[in-house]
């Protein structure tokens, strides 16, 4: 499956906003030693399930807030420092947007037509937790102030969940405040185009661009077939695709290559869909409201006791006391 690092600075940052790295990695259900391994990698709902912990052990009044406003080049991975190798901010959203999935299971959709827009959208059905969303379009303000060195304030921010108390995101907007929405942040013309100053300079560019790619390519040459298969079933079991078939055509080949394919890799298509409904059924029961129907529909089970004898063969409990973990 696909993984993702957490960012170099995520530790530094969480411990100057009060936060102790290893109690929020418990909180998240995930090895407490976690952060201090800059290579390990983790699942999409394991990544959003530490933004969650981090967000339920925070004392301030808006963790989205405090981590945007703590933004410096020094906690920036290279594909977002690319950014400030830009000439301008709309340069810049098109650079990032491109390497963003190095980084978070979110991918950016920029649209400079009318103004820069930049909207999140999630790459798998693990939805990201709105603290995570909100800080991903605060981030862009911060990002365009640091670069600019001007107060910018953009046009509009909406999220699907606005919090009820929105003052410190009211202080940190100068008055704006967060509308109801797709998850997205849109910036004036003038502003997109507001040239940078910054003390990066645009060559650092053309060695950055070069890392970059090949780290992209990397990726996309190391997935194995079981990865890609998986990736392909995520996006397929919610639409009620879930034949051989069916992810054969998704994945552009024949269902007996893949088939081929994957027995070459130690597995077969049934293994691999047994472990994506049992990844898909965790994540729904401990980070849903869903009813147990609901998740058994959205894997691809048509009759719930299928379902309930499926988890159970699968990690000897029962929805409930998944749910209570």
């Amino acid at each position: 499956m696909t993984t993702y690092s957490l960012a170099p600075g995520w530790p530094r940052v969480l411990a100057a906003l009060g936060l102790d790295p290893e109690a929020v990695a418990r909180h998240a259900r995930l090895p407490a030693d976690l952060q201090r391994y800059p290579g390990a990698r983790i699942g999409a709902e394991d990544f959003f399930a530490l933004w969650e912990a981090a967000e339920a052990l925070y004392q301030g009044p808006d963790l989205a807030v405090a981590i945007a406003s703590a933004v410096s080049a020094d906690h920036f991975e290279a594909a977002v420092f690319a950014g400030l190798a830009s000439r301008d901010l709309a340069q810049a959203a098109e650079r990032i947007a491109l390497y963003k999935r190095l980084i978070y299971p979110v991918t950016l959709d920029v649209r400079t037509d009318t103004g820069l827009r930049i909207a999140l959208r999630p790459r798998a059905p693990f939805t990201p937790p709105a603290v995570l969303e909100r800080f991903e379009l605060l981030f862009w303000v911060a990002f365009a102030r640091l670069a600019t060195r001007a107060r910018i304030r953009p046009v509009r921010i909406t999220v699907p969940n606005p919090p009820d108390d929105q003052t410190a995101v009211a202080d940190f907007l100068d008055g704006a405040v967060l509308a109801q929405g797709r998850a997205a942040v849109v910036f004036s013309p003038s502003d997109m185009h507001r040239p940078f100053d910054t003390d990066v300079h645009t060559g650092m560019w053309e060695h950055l661009e070069s890392d970059l790619r090949w780290r992209l390519h990397d990726l996309e040459q190391s997935a194995t077939w079981a990865d890609r298969t998986q990736e392909a079933l995520l996006t397929c079991l919610p639409a009620g695709r879930r034949t051989l078939a069916e992810v054969a055509l998704q994945l552009a080949t024949s269902p007996r290559t893949l088939q081929r394919r994957l027995e070459a890799e130690g597995t077969s298509f049934q293994e691999v869909l047994a472990q994506t409904r049992e990844r898909l059924a965790r994540a729904y029961l401990r980070r849903s409201t869903l009813s147990s129907t609901e998740i058994a529909f959205l894997i691809g089970y048509g009759e719930l006791t299928s379902f309930h004898r499926a988890l159970r063969q699968w990690t000897g409990e029962t929805p409930r006391s998944l749910r209570s973990v």
